[in-house]
């Protein structure tokens, strides 16, 4: 893997300049009646979610000024993978070893923060990591160490779900065959014939596994688009629900649904939940979605229904095998429609992780409790 570029104190252009260094005289608030005070932070950004944009939010806090530090990461131009005991991480523990001496906060997002690394750090206290689960650090060795761990939670939560319902509307309306249709060069007006058509959400019934910041979004387009929503989640309260919306069982879920879209944590609970049991008893022709992790469905049944027409369709954007062997059945199961694990890739997804982080760090600092605190 490539090594992550470092850069010395504030040298991360004009956005990171105009942080105060570490020599910068105290400056006095006139509403605080106290000395500004200057914290030395590490900045592990990487090609998405930017040090520039981490340093522009940073910044922008009051009454705090900021002497950078910064490590940028290499992915996603190299991928990320396990380092020791943490994942999905770049592999750069030497350089986050080298800048973390003297550091008391620390930003990243694929940055491995492994034991061996924490205990490079003795004077990191709080550790912020713009994603929604920091599988990249190892929370119970910070927690020993009396670092704060916290995440960003709906950094992608608009992106995902917008993401689901292209997807979703990919599958009904059979867009990647009738792409490929004028690809080899056809002019395939015999698709309308009533047995080739797609369909439509207006009028259909959605089933969402799990109602959290994603699939509430989703279940909000949903009824715009006219379809009756229902909803499996068992820490969502009934009432809490937009008319039009019920909580039911899975089992009911299942059977009921014209389109079902999977958006749930993946936990022991829910690993395997969508099997070839709960495959036989979704409705004849039925879509199934899966947007949020690859460990929730078994594949290889979700294929057998596909080819025996079980399922009308199905798209993905995470696979049990990240990337997809190039063997893999799913490349030639029919009516699929798949994108590479990119649901959160938007430019306001990285700004949104940037701006989530700063509030963090401003809660931290003033004693208050930082949204997605880790324990």
């Amino acid at each position: 893997m490539g090594r992550p570029a470092s850069r010395p104190l504030n040298a991360l252009g004009s956005a990171m300049r105009s942080a105060a260094p570490a020599s910068r005289p105290q400056e006095f608030d006139e509403h605080r009646r106290s000395p500004m005070r200057t914290v030395k932070a590490l900045l592990a950004g990487d090609h998405f979610v930017r040090n520039e944009a981490l340093a522009t939010a940073l910044s922008g806090l009051p009454d705090v000024a900021f002497d950078f530090r910064a490590v940028t990461l290499p992915w996603p131009l190299t991928p990320y993978g396990r380092v020791a005991e943490v994942d999905e991480a770049s592999d750069a523990e030497d350089q986050l070893i080298e800048a973390l001496p003297g550091v008391e906060i620390a930003v990243t997002q694929m940055g491995p923060f492994t034991e061996r690394v924490l205990e490079a750090a003795p004077d990191l206290r709080f550790l912020v990591c713009c994603r929604g689960g920091p599988v990249n650090v190892n929370v119970p060795a910070a927690t020993k160490r009396g670092i704060t761990v916290a995440s960003t939670p709906g950094r992608n939560a608009i992106a995902a779900a917008e993401h689901a319902v292209a997807l979703m509307m990919g599958a009904l309306r059979k867009l990647p065959q009738l792409q490929r249709t004028l690809e080899q060069g056809e002019w395939r007006s015999d698709l309308y014939a009533y047995d080739e058509c797609g369909s439509e959400l207006d009028g259909a019934t959605v089933g969402l596994i799990g109602y959290g910041a994603i699939g509430s979004r989703v279940a909000r387009v949903m009824l715009a688009f006219g379809a009756r929503v229902l909803v499996v989640d068992p820490a969502i309260d009934p009432r809490s629900l937009p008319v039009g919306a019920e909580v039911v069982e899975l089992d009911d879920l299942l059977r009921r649904s014209d389109v079902v879209s999977l958006h749930a944590r993946l936990t022991e609970d829910t690993r395997g939940m969508i099997g070839a049991d709960q495959l036989a008893r979704m409705r004849q022709g039925a879509v199934l979605v899966n947007t949020a992790r690859g460990g929730l469905l078994d594949y290889e049944a979700t294929i057998d229904a596909l080819e025996s027409g079980r399922l009308g369709a199905a798209a993905f954007d995470v696979f049990e095998s990240e990337p997809v062997p190039k063997d893999s059945r799913l490349l030639t199961a029919p009516n699929v429609v798949m994108t590479p694990h990119l649901a959160g890739a938007t430019r306001q997804t990285a700004h949104r992780a940037a701006s989530i982080a700063a509030e963090a760090v401003a809660a931290y600092l003033t004693g208050r409790e930082p949204a997605g605190i880790q324990r």
